[in-house]
């Protein structure tokens, strides 16, 4: 079944809520996805003036076919935990500016200021970056076809579904390691194909090659991912030979790193070397008054309930800084 989430958030007078650019916010939210929406579920609770700026409402999590390790929600979609989160938000009559891109960002004295794509400008005391990220896709034949039908893109969110299954892992840094390591608990056979050598930590280098499961094939280049209604394979390239075969399986996980979605932001906020913005414990980034939270931070781990996590945590910093600071 289809879930329909085109939500209206109303203030209960039958006229759809919409942000105000004569208004001062106390937060304004960039970014409508699990932390996004958890900010705002916060921030609104705590009764400050709350608006959100999003593209997608639900973020990743719409891409994601199951989710079944979220506390407390059990073989939820994810079109089906989007609603609910999104639901939550509504009961607090919170407005939400949907399809919106965000293409500038100034400082104002002690305000924060953004313009979005359609000339509009919003002004906060306190505002969250909340964008999150995209996973570097291999851009081969195939790989948009067969996305959710053996195509996956994270290891811990998705191997349970590939129990006794044969799997792929492209890539050959840390976390395509640690993606081979965690799919040998679930599936029959790990396969590791990098197109040159392991950039990964030795010790996990030899904790894979160590597990009778893991096969690894370097120097080896993925042309395609071949199937029929759903994968069944990856074309492959020999670097050294150019000889080319059909390696046959059931899923592949491309683990080649995220794009985090900064945009106007990255040119203000203090990066990592990977370009994801740098944050304390807090979730407060160099600027003050301007936090980020979930996928677009440095934090390592990119899952749903820690996004929501950082969500609650930035709105709640947020509130602090907002009374223990003057605002002229």
């Amino acid at each position: 079944m289809k879930l329909n989430l085109s939500f209206n958030f109303d203030s209960g007078t039958g006229k759809k809520s919409a942000l105000d650019q004569e208004i001062l916010y106390d937060l304004l939210i960039i970014g409508s996805g699990p932390a996004g929406l958890n900010a705002a579920l916060y921030g609104a609770r705590k009764g400050l003036k709350v608006g959100v700026l999003g593209v997608k409402k639900g973020g990743q999590v719409l891409d994601t076919s199951t989710v079944d390790n979220y506390i407390g929600v059990e073989d939820a979609t994810g079109e089906g935990l989007a609603e609910r989160f999104a639901a939550h938000v509504q009961k607090l009559q919170v407005p939400i500016l949907e399809e919106t891109e965000v293409i500038d960002y100034f400082q104002e004295g002690k305000f924060h200021n953004v313009v979005v794509s359609t000339g509009e400008s919003y002004k906060a005391k306190t505002m969250v970056i909340a964008t999150g990220s995209k996973p570097r896709k291999l851009d081969v034949p195939g790989e948009k076809d067969y996305a959710g039908k053996g195509v996956a893109y994270c290891a811990i969110c998705d191997g349970p579904l590939f129990k006794d299954k044969d799997v792929f892992v492209a890539g050959g840094g840390n976390s395509a390691v640690e993606a081979a390591l965690d799919l040998s608990k679930h599936a029959r056979s790990v396969t590791l194909v990098h197109r040159s050598q392991l950039r990964a930590d030795q010790i996990l280098i030899n904790q894979m090659t160590a597990d009778p499961k893991i096969t690894v094939h370097l120097k080896t280049k993925i042309l395609e991912i071949v199937g029929d209604k759903a994968m069944t394979g990856i074309k492959v390239e020999d670097a050294d030979t150019g000889e080319t075969k059909v390696l046959a399986g059931d899923g592949i996980f491309i683990e080649i790193g995220y794009l985090p979605n900064t945009g106007p932001f990255k040119k203000y906020v203090e990066l990592s070397e990977s370009g994801e913005i740098l944050t304390d414990h807090r979730k407060a980034t160099n600027l003050p008054g301007l936090f980020a939270a979930g996928d677009v931070t440095n934090f390592p781990y990119k899952q749903i309930v820690i996004a929501a996590s950082d969500g609650a945590v930035a709105a709640l910093a947020a509130n602090d800084y907002i009374h223990q600071t003057q605002f002229k």
